[in-house]
């Protein structure tokens, strides 16, 4: 039998979760389906999601259908995800595991925002998809009007599946329209085979749509019978593979890792590998391989390449971990921007407490745990308010702590205009280190990297490693507001050691002090830039509305094309910060009278629009920020004594050679990206 991993993604309140349910009552793998009003989903196996009636974890169950026709039976594991803005990460990591997905759309309120952030994901991705048309029963534009809304909102090769399988010479056309062999065929034979509708629907050409109402049982056979029918067969390598998507904790608290085994077999009690996120490599046994049913589990002995589980045992991995001979995953898309102190009740152990949150970061790398030590507050950053409730019912439920929130901050990071070098020095009493770097600009969204071009000849390749590794183990901050460093390579130039008096700390201490003093220099030649969240932007209204939408974007500083006018309406796309979207949305449908859409997905960091104005309110001191300190220790007349940062290449004991200045060659060294 087939069998492929099927992903349900949908905008929040779309009826994904109801769809699965009737899927699996349909296919005979629960005896009823559960209703999410009712808190009986057998998918929402949260309490929390039962309280709020939505997906806040991807959770997964599988069924066999042997559909229409007995060849085009298959194993369905389906991943029902999130569908709220907020918990859009935990979606978008639930991809790597899909083979392919059913994007749900509700027919009385057809594409939404969310909708089209996920159809761009599952593009990204490259998951073919098939789209459920939901809530039929409820009132709607009509499925005419609904397939031509998909068409130009998602993709031309939205087709409506029932007609496309029952040979409708229309819906052939349109689906043979998307790629020239297959108009050939439709051309010559008047009919398109069912491995070319296969191949088309694999290759992201063709969308099949199917309309129905789960909730009625309506339409939900003929999904499961289209997707079997237009399944392709996928072949898996012989050498084990396989990625983490999700990690998450028991009902007994243990650790679970679910992953996605992309080739060979995944066994209990065998030992696997892979690189953690400071790209040093690990090994650890996997203890027990558990196959999910919503909240129940069976542990096998092993699992198959193209089949998904759960396993204990594995402390090291976190979301996208790759295992065996998996590659490394992509950056993800989406990512919080704002950031909000978490304020503990008085007298709570706060050390404690940012332990808790590390855990819960090792459950979602998206919350970005930091602790800012002259402030003594914890920060965390998040995707809205309803993950912020989330945050504070985990935090006192597992681990005991009550917790509110301060007020939501914008997320800025910096980053460097032109290459910037700088020197660390640690030298107290029996104490040696000197390491010398280079911080030079990236491409937007490139991250931080990390590499060198000492000579071992000069640093003994052991140090070469620590120092890279101390490089790796933290968040840099940037000298003009104190944010994360982004966007930038940071490459080891020179370094030196003593025979004796070398520990690993010392070289710590000299890698941090090398980066902040880099940073400093840069900050007073004006070559450090601060970065803000940037939004890309669909808005459309009305025609008669476009002047005061483009006031508006003006306004905020958007950076936008030309409205494009499609009959009575009129839409807008472009970039806005972050910062001036507020709640725009609804302001929109304000002043468009609820027929103005506007639609947000994270596009990076950019230069801030405002910056000089936050740096003001910041008021940062790089050089009273001791845990940052840019200054460096020498060692003289019997003890150590500070250097300030601008006097530090005076003092230095290593020399900058100009041919390591050169603009970064990839010949010259292995780069690892944090």
């Amino acid at each position: 039998m087939r069998q492929a991993v099927v992903g349900l993604l949908a905008h929040v309140d779309a009826g994904k979760t109801t769809l699965a349910e009737a899927m699996l009552a349909a296919a005979g793998a629960i005896r009823n389906p559960g209703r999410v009003d009712s808190g009986s989903s057998h998918l929402d196996t949260d309490a929390m999601e039962r309280d709020r009636g939505i997906t806040i974890f991807s959770s997964s169950a599988s069924l066999d259908w042997a559909g229409a026709r007995e060849e085009n039976g298959a194993h369905l594991m389906l991943v029902d995800a999130p569908g709220h803005v907020d918990f859009s990460a935990e979606a978008e990591r639930t991809l790597a595991a899909l083979d392919c997905a059913i994007l749900v759309v509700g027919a009385n309120d057809g594409v939404q925002g969310h909708t089209e952030t996920l159809w761009d994901l599952l593009a990204r991705y490259e998951v073919p998809t098939f789209v459920f048309v939901n809530k039929c029963d409820l009132e709607n534009p009509g499925r005419e009007e609904l397939l031509a809304e998909l068409a130009s909102r998602l993709s031309p090769g939205c087709v409506d599946a029932s007609a496309l399988l029952a040979g409708d010479m229309g819906a052939l056309e349109d689906a043979a329209s998307t790629d020239d062999a297959a108009l050939e065929e439709c051309l010559e034979t008047g009919a398109l085979a069912s491995d070319t509708l296969r191949r088309l629907v694999a290759g992201r050409a063709l969308f099949p749509v199917f309309f129905g109402a789960a909730l009625r049982d309506d339409g939900v056979c003929e999904l499961l019978d289209g997707v079997c029918a237009l399944l392709a067969e996928r072949s898996w390598p012989e050498e084990f593979a396989a990625r983490v998507y999700r990690v998450s904790r028991g009902s007994r608290g243990e650790r679970l890792a679910w992953v996605k085994v992309t080739g060979g077999t995944l066994r209990a009690k065998t030992q696997v590998a892979g690189v953690d996120r400071r790209g040093e490599p690990w090994a650890e046994k996997v203890n027990e391989v558990r196959l999910y049913q919503g909240a129940n589990f069976e542990t096998v002995a092993e699992v198959p390449a193209g089949q998904i589980c759960a396993v204990t045992g594995l402390s090291h991995v976190v979301p996208g971990s790759a295992l065996g001979a998996e590659s490394q995953a992509a950056r993800p898309l989406l990512a919080p921007v704002l950031s909000y102190q978490v304020i503990p009740e008085p007298g709570a152990d706060v050390s404690a407490l940012v332990r808790a949150l590390r855990e819960l970061a090792d459950e979602d790398p998206m919350l970005g745990v930091t602790w800012q030590e002259q402030l003594q507050e914890a920060h965390v950053q998040l995707m809205g308010e309803v993950q912020q409730d989330v945050v504070a019912e985990l935090l006192l439920e597992r681990y005991g702590f009550a917790v509110t929130f301060g007020p939501g901050g914008i997320l800025y990071k910096e980053t460097v205009t032109a290459p910037a070098e700088g020197v660390g020095h640690f030298e107290p009493l029996r104490h040696y280190a000197e390491a010398r770097l280079l911080v030079e600009p990236l491409p937007r969204g490139t991250g931080v990297e990390f590499g060198t071009r000492c000579s071992t000849d000069d640093l003994d390749l052991n140090w070469q490693r620590l120092i890279l590794t101390n490089a790796m183990e933290r968040d840099h901050l940037g000298a003009l507001t104190g944010a994360p460093l982004t966007n930038v390579r940071i490459t080891l130039l020179a370094g030196r050691a003593h025979a004796k008096h070398t520990e690993g700390g010392d070289f710590r201490q000299a890698t941090y002090r090398a980066v902040r003093q880099a940073l400093m220099g840069a900050r007073e030649r004006g070559e450090c830039q601060l970065l803000e969240p940037w939004y890309r932007f669909r808005l459309t209204v009305p025609v008669d509305r476009v002047g005061r939408a483009l006031t508006d974007l003006t306004r905020m500083a958007a950076e936008f094309e030309a409205p494009a006018t499609s009959g009575d309406a009129a839409t807008i796309t472009g970039e806005v910060p972050a910062y001036e979207v507020g709640e725009y949305a609804l302001e929109v449908a304000r002043y468009t009278g609820g027929r103005g859409r506007l639609s947000l997905e994270l596009a990076g960091h950019l230069p801030c629009h405002n910056a000089d104005e936050v740096i003001a309110a910041a008021a940062y001191d790089p050089e009273a920020d001791l845990p940052n300190t840019p200054d460096s220790v020498f060692y003289s007349h019997g003890a150590g004594h500070t250097v300030k940062w601008y006097d530090v290449p005076e003092h230095a004991h290593t020399v900058a050679d100009p041919a390591r200045l050169r603009p970064y060659r990839p010949a010259d060294a292995a780069f690892f990206s944090a």
